[in-house]
């Protein structure tokens, strides 16, 4: 008998063969042995604990004073999935499918005590076991299509098999995860423990008899509802294959062969996994892991907070409020006067209002998250807040006003934050006696809404504070990105620089709906032209107007939208911008727009040039990495990989791309320093390669390497 096995039966740690100890470890209980998996923090499916759970099982298999196995991953946990970090790699034996082989092959019964997550490969070890109990916190799902997989370890052969086919689909291909409660109605849970799901396991393991899923039927089931879960999946795949294979193996299942199911699906997931889609979803997966990884706050505690406030309820401060207030917070709600407070509640009324009517939350929850609000029209009101948020009008001035009579009334300790897109966040912290206390929390309209928090540290942030700012983001379900102090902070200052470009290029040449139409068939929600006519083309100029006075003569300006806006064409606001709007908010070009275009570049004496879609994209995406390589060099940024998550999270690129960053990685840091370099003769100052950019192409290096060494 090896030393593994020798250890399974003393109930001690088993050893890998470098000696290290096992995070797999094997405990008796009479005739039951417990097999736990210790792999802080979520029990994920690395190599050790493929390798120790496989040797647990075979080993307790063979031995005859063992009656019943139960899986374990211990208090609040069992396996949330695999260990992604892997997944760069070669499959690295033993491999998830063998050891979910070893579970249902057991010649004993084997029971999961789920006690938290049981995901992705945890769900597919769950469904190998012949009985699963969880606790009231167990959650459980095959979620690999969030990854752009599928699951490769018989899990869309024993769920079709589980649920039937139709729900199958359904649950896979929406990577849904299901509360104990849900799970339990669909069969994939055997019971709800209340109390310790642990001893329960144990006391019911031994008369549990055998019941492999592999060894099912796939239950009948109408063909319509198959056809209507497939359509449903397709429409919303958004492009991710893997929601296609998926359906495809799912109901392959249906041929009743298992072994001819799971090489299907195997062959399918091992396709899936190499694929450019899957790639991109791991990268920023992981990288939502490491932007919340900030130098220098080992050790920082976050400041409690209990109560909030917001100064401003116009729509991006309502749309904060509503944000706190879904997160549990009460929040003052302070305006200039009691008329422009009670219309900034109605204004988060009314948008509860519609979330009621679309079904996404009840009455019930409406008037529990309005009860929360106060509207108020004195800073007084501010006194008592642990936070306060800023969402005023982007003026210096306006500003200065606001943190001078906040440090006179918020208490001692409260967290001072400004939602500020552009402005100098150490010209407002030291409107204060207390700049330490001053952070930017950068929300993205609709701020209820959209995922990106842009976290600001200006020179005298005190660490605490930005740890309270990330443990607000977590709270509030936000994606926090850690930004240095400078004009646009990561976000709009890269995007002033896309924006530029795609000016410079209708300039040149392209039209407006040219340039959106390449932007939407890489994969954006819309293009920059049709964003800037919602978000209003006044905006964006009160920031070039303000900029004019420091602007180098030697970059290029392009005065098409001051034109634009200088005869009334705001936007959707006022019905035509870039483009004209109907009265169901329907786009079209319009002539007067490209009798304006067609002017301004006769002033400069510019004869237009076609554009293809593929020049007009391999412009915009270079432009956008050689200003992340920029910000990269300063310290702005951290890693490449915040800048990918804020543009993926805040400015709508698409996530099967993975990121500007991501993307320039992907096409060859020389190809992109080229075209760099063409956009630099387009564009002049200001558009100059990157120093970091030039460097890591001439090495052969990537922003992907760069930021890991």
């Amino acid at each position: 008998m090896d030393d593994k096995a020798h250890a399974a039966l003393r109930g001690g740690p088993m050893h890998g063969r470098d000696g290290a100890d096992s995070p797999v470890s094997v405990t008796r209980h009479g005739p039951v042995a417990v097999v736990r998996i210790d792999h802080a923090p979520v029990n994920a499916l690395s190599k050790p604990v493929r390798q120790g759970l496989l040797a647990a099982v075979r080993t307790l298999d063979a031995d005859p004073a063992v009656a019943a196995i139960v899986i374990s991953g211990g208090a609040g946990r069992f396996i949330a999935g695999a260990d992604l970090r892997e997944m760069a790699l070669p499959p690295d034996a033993p491999v998830l499918p063998e050891v979910v082989a070893a579970i249902d092959g057991c010649s004993k019964p084997v029971v999961a005590a789920l006690d938290g997550a049981a995901l992705g490969g945890g769900c597919e070890i769950a469904l190998a076991c012949d009985m699963r109990l969880g606790s009231p916190r167990a959650l459980v799902g095959l979620t690999e299509t969030r990854l752009g997989l599928i699951p490769g370890a018989g899990g869309t052969q024993r769920l079709a098999r589980l649920a039937g086919i139709a729900k199958a689909i359904e649950l896979v291909c929406g990577g849904q995860v299901l509360k104990a409660d849900d799970a339990l109605a669909l069969g994939l849970l055997d019971g709800v423990v209340e109390g310790d799901v642990l001893a329960e396991a144990i006391a019911r393991a031994p008369g549990t008899a055998k019941r492999r899923l592999s060894t099912r039927p796939v239950p009948a089931g109408e063909c319509a509802e198959e056809e209507a879960a497939a359509a449903e999946a397709l429409k919303g795949a958004k492009g991710v294959p893997a929601i296609a294979a998926a359906i495809r193996v799912i109901r392959a299942a249906r041929d009743g062969d298992f072994a001819a199911g799971l090489a299907r699906e195997r062959a399918a997931f091992l396709a899936l996994r190499e694929s450019p889609e899957a790639k991109a979803l791991r990268h920023l997966f992981l990288a939502a892991r490491e932007a919340v990884k900030v130098p220098g706050l080992e050790g920082a505690r976050a400041r409690p907070i209990s109560s909030v406030a917001v100064i401003g309820a116009g729509t991006m401060g309502a749309g904060i409020a509503a944000a706190l207030l879904d997160a549990g917070y009460p929040v003052t709600l302070v305006e200039r006067d009691a008329e422009a407070a009670a219309t900034g509640r109605a204004r988060i009324a009314d948008l509860y209002a519609r979330q009621v009517t679309s079904g996404r939350i009840g009455a019930a929850q409406k008037d529990e998250r309005l009860a929360r609000l106060t509207p108020a029209c004195d800073f007084a009101a501010l006194a008592e807040a642990d936070l306060v948020v800023e969402a005023a009008f982007e003026d210096m001035a306006v500003k200065g006003d606001i943190f001078r009579r906040l440090d006179q009334v918020a208490r001692p300790g409260a967290v001072l934050a400004t939602n500020t897109s552009y402005l100098d966040l150490d010209a407002i912290a030291a409107f204060t006696s207390r700049p330490h206390d001053v952070v930017g929390l950068h929300f993205f309209a609709p701020a209820n809404v959209m995922k990106l928090l842009e976290v600001v540290k200006a020179a005298r942030t005190a660490p605490d504070v930005l740890a309270t700012a990330l443990s607000l983001a977590k709270r509030m379900g936000k994606q926090p990105v850690v930004a240095g102090n400078c004009d646009g902070f990561i976000g709009n200052r890269i995007y002033a620089v896309y924006r530029r470009h795609a000016e410079y290029l209708v300039e040149d040449g392209a039209s407006p709906e040219a340039v959106d139409a390449a932007l939407e068939a890489y994969g954006f929600a819309m293009g920059i032209f049709a964003v800037s006519d919602m978000s209003g083309l006044d905006i964006a100029f009160a920031m070039r107007q303000r900029r004019a006075a420091t602007r180098d003569p030697n970059e290029r300006y392009v005065a098409i939208a001051d034109h634009l806006v200088a005869s009334g064409r705001l936007g959707r606001k006022t019905g035509g911008g870039w483009y004209d709007y109907d009265g169901a908010g329907h786009r079209a070009g319009d002539p007067a727009v490209a009798r304006v275009i067609a002017a301004a570049r006769a002033a400069r004496g510019i004869v237009p040039r076609s554009f293809t879609p593929e020049e007009i994209r391999r412009r915009l995406l270079a432009v956008m990495a050689n200003e992340g390589a920029k910000a990269l060099a300063e310290g702005i940024a951290l890693r490449a990989s915040d800048i990918d998550l804020a543009f993926v999270n805040g400015y709508g690129f698409p996530r099967l791309k993975g990121g500007p960053m991501f993307a320039a990685d992907a096409a060859g840091l020389p190809a992109v320093l080229a075209e760099v370099e063409a956009a630099h003769a387009a564009g002049g100052t200001g558009s100059e390669p990157a120093a970091l950019l030039v460097r890591l192409a001439r090495e052969g290096g990537s922003f992907a390497a760069w930021q890991t060494a």
